[in-house]
């Protein structure tokens, strides 16, 4: 196996990484940030407030998308595996 394959699967699983944490991390930024309105309109400056509907709004999104995020993961390991020999093979 030499460098340029390396190269490639990193680049390939450091992209699936971002592409399948997207949804959650984007929920939360967004949750946080209409908390974080909230706290400024009504001047309400309790640290907490903000964990418990961030955790909510996570967990329902990882629920929605828990189908795809599984059938992505799955479709790199079997990609993986497929191509196993020739990984062996380039050295």
């Amino acid at each position: 196996m030499n460098e340029i394959i390396v190269i490639d699967i990193a680049k390939q699983a450091l992209f699936l990484v971002l592409k399948l944490a997207a949804p959650m991390l984007i929920t939360s930024l967004v949750i946080g940030l209409i908390v974080s309105i909230l706290q400024t309109v009504t001047s309400i400056q309790e640290q907490t407030l903000t964990f418990v509907p961030k955790l909510i709004a996570v967990f329902l999104v990882l629920m929605l998308f828990g189908n795809w995020i599984i059938t992505n993961i799955r479709e790199f390991t079997v990609e993986l595996f497929t191509n196993f020999s020739y990984y062996i093979d380039v050295l």
